[in-house]
């Protein structure tokens, strides 16, 4: 019996496509980069750059004498003390609601997720005003605090609890959608070898998000050490008490001291540029890590 051959076409193999980058003509690539370059001098670089230079325009000596002055120094303790209450409230706060959000299924969840987001639609002078008329003198806490002699308003505690409103979507921000990319197989199968609740999250959840958490804890000390709106709503300015660095700022831009607004305004650019160089490292870490991996 003859036999049949059958013969088949080979299918084409599949071409890997070409970068996308590669397709557009030099020159929109030129124009695209020109023009990035030229918002990032004109609106980053020449700002810092005035900002040093009208602060140094007097001599070093005058730039640190600014940083002596009882009032700026008050500032500068008031900002510190305020982010180091601020922000490891919003540490705990923002790894709580990750946790939940990427770990767990309940009622809710698309609401508690909104409402995290909401200091970022909601103006600082209106986050200040909510507590003005929480807990200001004729506000709806106002009566009682004044009779048992407790002060929020035009106080520490209305600036750190303003400063806590504005800040606390930045570590949840970061954490969210990096748990959510991780799963829970890992933390499943460290309850089921036996690990409790707090080794699990030591152990393995903290180890996976350490980065993503150390970048969300620097953009809420950034925020927290440069918040204007909300804080100057429930501050009172009052000087040499609740003044922040940048009220202080404000104060002596007002009174045209500007080589002291501009020297007590290099330390928030200062914070700023650490913040970039710091971020800048995380990427590169958490890029080499996911490479390794």
């Amino acid at each position: 019996m003859a036999s049949t051959v059958t013969f088949r076409l080979a299918k084409p193999r599949a071409t890997a496509p070409a970068d996308a980058a590669d397709l557009e003509p030099a020159w929109i690539r030129r124009v695209l980069v020109s023009v990035t370059l030229g918002f990032l001098v004109l609106f980053l670089f020449l700002p810092l750059a005035a900002v040093f230079v009208e602060a140094l325009r007097k001599g070093v000596s005058v730039y640190l004498a600014t940083f002596l002055q009882s009032d700026t120094l008050a500032a500068i303790r008031l900002t510190l003390l305020t982010a180091a209450i601020a922000v490891p409230l919003n540490v705990v706060f923002g790894v709580a609601a990750a946790w939940a959000i990427a770990k767990f299924e309940f009622p809710g969840k698309s609401v508690l997720t909104t409402l995290i987001d909401l200091p970022f639609a909601v103006s600082p002078v209106v986050s200040g005003l909510i507590y003005v008329l929480l807990f200001g003198a004729q506000g709806w806490f106002g009566p009682w605090l004044s009779e048992h002699h407790v002060k929020i308003i035009f106080a520490v505690p209305g600036i750190v609890l303003a400063t806590i409103f504005v800040t606390f979507p930045f570590v949840a921000r970061e954490l969210i959608p990096l748990m959510q990319a991780q799963g829970s197989d890992e933390e499943q199968a460290a309850i089921m070898l036996g690990a409790s609740g707090w080794q699990t999250f030591r152990r393995v959840t903290l180890p996976n998000v350490k980065w993503g958490l150390l970048y969300g804890v620097i953009l809420c000390n950034a925020r927290a050490m440069g918040e204007f709106g909300a804080v100057s709503v429930v501050s009172g300015h009052v000087r040499g008490m609740t003044n922040t660095v940048p009220l202080q700022v404000e104060i002596l831009y007002n009174e045209y001291n500007f080589v002291g607004a501009f020297a007590t305004a290099s330390l928030l650019a200062l914070l700023a540029l650490a913040t970039l160089g710091i971020k800048s490292f995380i990427e590169w870490r958490t890029q080499r890590d996911t490479a390794a991996a």
